[in-house]
């Protein structure tokens, strides 16, 4: 008996919704950005309803509890324990990436990125004056159950022996890829970073969508070197449907590395957070795991019923297996159409609109689409009948 109901069709069009909004045909389902189509976990909601009440939102400090609560979660959830003084504050995960970007390259430096890759990841590199080296992943069809992604190992060594390479931008887990990396694959990737002088960036946001029977492993909870030579960019935004009260975390263990991302939050002025922000997080990572796991089970039927339609309806289309995140990942190269003429035509005859595979990478994303499963199901099986509807004719 489900304590949740993630099958509510909750109207967001009007609210000034990026998702809902963006489109100007009123018509279009929405099937792209990562933005949830669930009510936030109830707790969450009383929480801040509370705060609203008492009627004035200035400057907020950051309490003891908020670090208190980010230690608990994550020692209780990913035997990852985490100290204080390593939690630095800010209002989002890109623009941490950005930050940390800033305080660990100089100009002209270059920052490695495994392809296709969110699309964020390209910006923050290139604002920062570094140049993006990507060492594409490879698709591998040899699971029966659905094709997936895996590492060029050999590449990303190479890549990395390049002594102009001072940053690598981890996504775990992987979007678009769908991969939750593997403790041996997480390690693998370290060695060959610390072997070369590259430091790890990885971006976790995503590490609390984790379908069916995977394990999210934090990668600096592997070792002392893994810790040593990484700094972790996380939130509750994305697992918790929160983004827009901008709150993250960076955590890096190393106090000299810290002052160096202190000064870029300071110098892009993105060291102050908003009061919903530091409450939601605390409720969220104290009350809100009831409602996180039925989250994740709700979205492991989802994807299972878009598999299986996409079996029925559109077997010439390749359905990526899907470890974690909310973003399934399509191969439409079947169609003989580019990726830029098949998101024209959902978004322009279907009236569904999905992300093009080339917002990730030019060359690694051409051919594919990212759909966005984390809606009701009606409104997702809405979605996919349009999508077979015009692709079939």
């Amino acid at each position: 008996m489900s304590t949740y109901d993630f099958d509510k069709l909750t109207e967001r069009r009007n609210t000034n919704s990026v998702k809902w909004d963006e489109a100007e045909d009123s018509q279009v389902i929405p099937m792209w950005v990562a933005d949830m189509d669930f009510e936030t976990a109830p707790c969450i909601i009383e929480a801040l309803k509370k705060r609203v009440n008492h009627g004035i939102f200035g400057y907020t400090l950051v309490p003891d509890s908020y670090y208190e609560s980010i230690i608990n979660w994550f020692k209780r959830r990913h035997e990852w324990n985490i100290e204080r003084e390593w939690i630095q504050y800010t209002s989002g995960v890109v623009p941490a990436i950005s930050a940390i970007v800033k305080a660990l390259t100089q100009l002209g430096d270059k920052v490695l990125i495994q392809t296709p890759v969110y699309n964020c990841f390209f910006s923050s590199i290139r604002n920062n004056g570094c140049e993006i080296v990507e060492s594409p992943l490879v698709v591998d069809y040899t699971e029966e159950d659905a094709p997936t992604y895996q590492i060029d190992f050999d590449d990303l060594e190479k890549k990395a022996a390049d002594p102009a390479v001072k940053l690598f931008i981890l996504c775990n887990p992987h979007n678009p890829a769908g991969r939750v990396w593997t403790r041996e694959e997480l390690e693998r990737m370290n060695n060959i970073c610390m072997k070369h002088g590259v430091k790890v960036l990885s971006d976790e946001i995503h590490c609390e969508l984790i379908i069916g029977n995977h394990q999210f492993t934090p990668f600096a909870s592997i070792s002392k070197e893994c810790l040593d030579n990484s700094i972790t960019c996380n939130s509750p935004s994305k697992s918790f449907n929160i983004a827009g009260l901008q709150i993250a975390n960076i955590i890096s263990n190393d106090p000299t590395t810290r002052r160096l991302i202190d000064r870029a939050i300071n110098i892009n002025e993105i060291c102050d957070v908003n009061p919903f922000g530091v409450i939601a997080l605390q409720e969220a990572y104290n009350n809100g795991e009831p409602w996180l796991l039925e989250l994740n089970r709700y979205l492991e039927g989802n994807y299972q019923v878009l598999r299986t339609f996409f079996k029925q309806h559109l077997p010439q289309l390749k359905v990526f297996k899907l470890e974690g995140t909310y973003l399934v990942w399509v191969d439409i190269s079947a169609t003989g159409k580019s990726t830029d003429e098949i998101t024209n035509l959902l978004l322009n005859k279907a009236k569904v609109m999905v992300n093009k595979g080339t917002m990730y990478g030019k060359t690694a994303g051409e051919g594919y689409i990212r759909i966005n499963i984390a809606c009701p199901r009606s409104r997702m099986l809405e979605g996919l009948e349009r999508m077979a509807k015009v692709l079939h004719s």
